[in-house]
């Protein structure tokens, strides 16, 4: 593997860069560079903005992994230095569409929890949905941490039709979690086809890297090591 390549971990909605603790060290221990972008989740553009401060971070090649509304973003960047794409049970529109238009095309799961703005126009995560969509394979421990940090998304992140991704112009791998119940099993692999990404399907739920870590590393050093022989 080449040592060079920098790993940069971007989290979604109702999440920080805690979700991806499992996965650093491993990353590390194995000689790469890792960074986790924070996103703001108050527009699209701030999301974008901030990914990019990251990238600019690095001193190497990038494997840009997104989870979530964060396969949107990822998507978005120009940066020269992305090899290669990894969606973790991502979002993935097309140009013109929005991330709204991706997520709701199919029919929710029906443990799916019902989101609305509050009255500052922020939309939060239920606490009850951490255990019963987000991440119901994790432990009582770990959803309680998911729940205490969870960040609200903004609106103005999902209703901005997205330019040309660069999942069109990059080799792109995707993990498909069969028992999301964020986002359905069928939807993630409508986006995995029409994206032409290697993908790779395990019976996980929507937040694998808290709640199966290693099926995840597996997909990244297997961006890794395609991103590295290019």
């Amino acid at each position: 593997m080449n040592g060079n390549m920098h790993v940069v971990l971007v989290h979604g909605a109702w999440a920080d860069g805690s979700s991806w603790s499992k996965v650093i060290g491993p990353l590390k221990a194995d000689g790469f560079a890792v960074m986790a972008a924070p996103l703001p989740l108050t527009s699209f553009r701030d999301d974008v903005a901030a990914l990019d401060r990251t990238i600019e971070r690095a001193t190497g090649p990038v494997v840009l992994v997104g989870h979530a509304y964060a396969g949107a973003v990822i998507a978005a960047t120009r940066s020269e230095r992305v090899k290669a794409l990894v969606y973790v049970a991502a979002l993935a529109p097309d140009e013109g569409e929005t991330v709204a238009d991706v997520f709701y095309r199919t029919e929710p799961h029906p443990q799916a929890p019902t989101l609305a703005p509050d009255r500052h126009g922020l939309i939060f995560l239920p606490e009850t949905a951490f255990a019963d969509a987000f991440a119901q394979h994790a432990s009582a421990e770990e959803l309680a941490v998911l729940a205490a940090v969870q960040q609200p998304i903004s609106p103005a992140c999902i209703t901005v039709p997205v330019d040309r991704p660069l999942w069109k112009d990059r080799p792109s791998w995707f993990l498909v979690a069969e028992q999301d119940r964020m986002i359905v099993e069928a939807n993630q692999r409508f986006m995995a086809g029409r994206m032409k990404a290697r993908t790779r399907s395990h019976p996980v739920d929507h937040t694998p890297m808290v709640s199966a870590p290693s099926i995840v590393l597996d997909i990244i050093r297997e961006a890794i090591e395609g991103a590295s022989a290019d």
